[in-house]
């Protein structure tokens, strides 16, 4: 038996973006304008034809990106609003927690709006005098429910809203993203009511970009994108085929952000192609502290880096990784005529500036011998062993008193990707091993 049937569902929102006014009606209609000035400047469809069931008594998560169509369809379950195609079918009692203090009057205290929305929700005062104390325990309120609700936090509407809802006894209960504004303690309370809900036999649809509580909460998962269910099922492989999405879109984003960071026309020179002519005779300089340079490219351009790669695991072009992947950093280098004297150097910093690693062929023993034509040089690191966050190189070709070519100071950027949240930078290999009366399961 499914709780929630949802067929066809399309909702289309119009625009009016001209200020229309009218003295009176008779004006309008005298003018002839009021049927044009009427008509939408523009339609906006959040949602294209979407159809899923939801059983009775699963847990059932939606994901997607911003602006993929989640909360529109939630509201459209909650009947705040009406499809503009399509059916939308929900058996039994439904509490919504969808808009922080949606539903709650600002001017009057907290105990007059618990009774007043747990009324709206189908319970007698009565009914709602014995669950008042339950309500407030969990939301922690005690001090503040007879406060006007308009000198509340965001955390402590959140608090108050979550609780209501959660103690009306729902057949369905639609959550969307407000748990985010809650403390750790109160968060792992709400968790503790999912699992109680579950057992009870209740429905539970749940709007989050949690992917970790989908994974662990949710018995079947659907995943929005402009409006249009591109996966349903499974939530680990609905969650898995969303990731890869995400990442290849985070890839081609930062893609575009390295070449227009590398051909802008204060860094003349780095289209890509060998440039033609003698370098530039304005070739800008090197900062006087190079750990406090921003980035920006600088030298005399005798040879010149035309372009950088970052090759992953699969071979193919890359700017999103897993910790542990494999990365090769490709530079192709043009010479503007045969040099003796070069070294090749690369630099790894995270978001904040912080360099992680560094070094160059002079460091690590190379002697140069000739660069006389078009080449490529292939830093390869076996294993990128960083923890999840945004990453910056430098790529440089310089003389070996440090003197550059061509120097380009965090132009590019990549992603490393980890399921673990660990601190720090560097994620060394490692083990763990517990000896003597330690019981423990656990890390691998």
């Amino acid at each position: 038996m499914s709780a929630i049937e949802i067929r066809g569902v399309r909702k289309i929102y119009r625009r009016y973006g001209r200020r229309r006014q009218f003295a009176t009606l008779k004006s309008a209609l005298l003018s002839g304008r009021i049927m044009r000035d009427l008509q939408p400047d523009e339609t906006f469809e959040a949602l294209k034809g979407v159809s899923f069931d939801v059983a009775a008594g699963k847990t059932f998560g939606i994901i997607g990106r911003n602006g993929s169509g989640k909360s529109t369809m939630l509201k459209l379950i909650a009947g705040i609003g009406r499809p503009t195609e399509g059916t939308v079918r929900v058996e039994g009692r439904v509490s919504a927690l969808i808009e922080l203090g949606a539903g709650f009057h600002p001017e009057i205290s907290g105990r007059e709006n618990v009774y007043i929305n747990g009324m709206m929700l189908g319970l007698t005062k009565r009914e709602m005098a014995a669950r008042f104390d339950d309500i407030v325990r969990f939301a922690e309120l005690e001090e503040f429910i007879d406060a006007p609700v308009k000198t509340y936090s965001s955390g402590m509407y959140m608090r108050l809203g979550f609780a209501v809802a959660i103690h009306v006894d729902p057949d369905v209960l639609l959550v969307d993203e407000v748990l985010a504004v809650g403390d750790e303690a109160f968060t792992h309370k709400c968790l503790d009511k999912f699992a109680e809900l579950r057992r009870r036999g209740r429905t539970v649809l749940l709007v989050t970009h949690s992917l970790d509580l989908v994974k662990r909460f949710c018995d079947e998962a659907l995943w929005l994108d402009g409006g249009v269910a591109k996966a349903q099922g499974d939530p680990q492989r609905v969650v898995d085929a969303y990731l890869m999405a995400v990442a290849k879109t985070e890839n081609e984003e930062l893609a575009a952000s390295d070449v227009g960071r590398a051909t802008a026309p204060h860094r003349a020179g780095a289209t890509g192609a060998p440039p033609e002519g003698p370098p530039a005779p304005h070739a800008v300089e090197a900062p006087p502290d190079m750990f406090r340079a921003v980035e920006g490219r600088w030298g005399s351009r005798e040879v010149e880096i035309v372009g950088v790669d970052l090759v992953g695991p699969e071979g193919q072009p890359s700017h999103v990784f897993q910790s542990g992947d494999p990365l090769e950093i490709r530079l192709r280098v043009h010479p503007s005529e045969p040099v003796r004297d070069f070294v090749f150097g690369v630099g790894i910093f995270n978001a904040d500036g912080v360099c992680c690693y560094g070094t160059n062929t002079h460091i690590e023993g190379a002697v140069s011998g000739e660069l006389a034509s078009d080449g490529e040089v292939t830093f390869a690191i076996e294993r990128l062993d960083l923890v999840d966050g945004t990453y910056k190189l430098d790529v440089a070709v310089h003389r070996e008193n440090g003197v550059p070519y061509d120097y380009h100071r965090l132009l590019y950027t990549f992603r490393v990707k980890s399921s673990l949240k660990e601190a720090g930078i560097f994620r060394p290999p490692h083990r763990w091993r517990f000896s003597g009366g330690i019981r423990i399961s656990g890390p691998q």
